[in-house]
């Protein structure tokens, strides 16, 4: 297993070398998901922890199979390369006015993480943290006005440019689980892990056919609901497996299902 979250210096309060430690603007409403002075420290240090986890494989150890179905580890660090160059777009957008999407359709996101994915090892790392690097320079030109602009998720989703850097976590943190080198979803911060088991249950809520389930986090006092309300499966387990559970990351083994079986939901990303 790689160094655990905690030994990333900086942590969840700061950060070693990527992001900014003292964003200048706090909360765009109430969502901790639009709140640069949480999120971006969370940023910096999933970075940091990813980082770390790719520099400690061997090369060739890159061509081997991820966690995610038909991408090798390559994959994974191309996605998340080129995902840094498509929030840096975004953050251009909120700056500049001129709209700059993320990406111009599905086939292109496709084609190029397949390119990027086939370059040697030690133009995969570079890559992996110069973008990095990048996004930071563009999120940090931002201002408190900026940060409330609108610009427009992947999926065609109107968003506040304050979203950014949570768009950002979700895709450092979940991939570095998805490396396949140790890491697990128990290894997320747990206010990383609570603030997923937010967005993720609010989105796959309002998919059709997602199951109905209220999921009790036994290391905590929480509880989130998933699907339609009424009767549904509880499930109970450590907040971190139940957010494997919901994303596919985790087999469900530390989940107890009560009025039922383990609610199966449909693919959140």
């Amino acid at each position: 297993m790689g160094a655990a979250p905690g030994a990333v210096p900086g942590g969840a309060s700061g950060v070693a070398r990527f992001g900014r430690p003292e964003p200048p603007v706090g909360k765009v409403g109430t969502d901790v998901r639009r709140d640069v002075t949480a999120t971006l420290p969370w940023m910096g240090a999933g970075t940091e922890f990813l980082v770390q986890l790719v520099d400690a494989l061997p090369d060739d150890a890159l061509r081997a199979p991820s966690a995610l179905p038909g991408w090798s580890r390559a994959h994974v660090i191309a996605h998340v390369a080129r995902n840094a160059e498509a929030l840096a777009r975004l953050a251009a957008w909120a700056r500049t006015g001129v709209e700059t999407p993320m990406y111009a359709d599905a086939e292109q996101r496709a084609a190029e993480i397949e390119s990027s994915a086939q370059r040697p090892a030690e133009t995969l790392r570079r890559e992996l943290t110069i973008t990095a690097e990048d996004l930071d320079v563009a999120l940090s030109a931002l201002d408190d006005r900026m940060w409330h602009n609108t610009v427009r998720s992947a999926l065609g989703r109107a968003i506040p440019a304050a979203e950014i850097p949570w768009m950002r976590v979700r895709e450092v943190w979940l991939h570095s689980v998805d490396l396949a080198s140790g890491t697990t979803v128990s290894d997320l911060p747990p206010e990383v892990v609570d603030t997923l088991l937010d967005d993720v249950t609010g989105v796959l809520s309002s998919r059709d056919g997602c199951p109905s389930a209220t999921l009790t986090a036994t290391d905590r006092d929480r509880t989130w609901s998933l699907g339609p309300e009424g009767a549904g499966v509880e499930v109970h387990g450590p907040a971190a497996q139940l957010l494997g559970g919901v994303t596919g990351r985790s087999g469900g083994a530390a989940l107890t299902a009560l009025g039922g079986d383990l609610p199966v939901p449909p693919r959140w990303l």
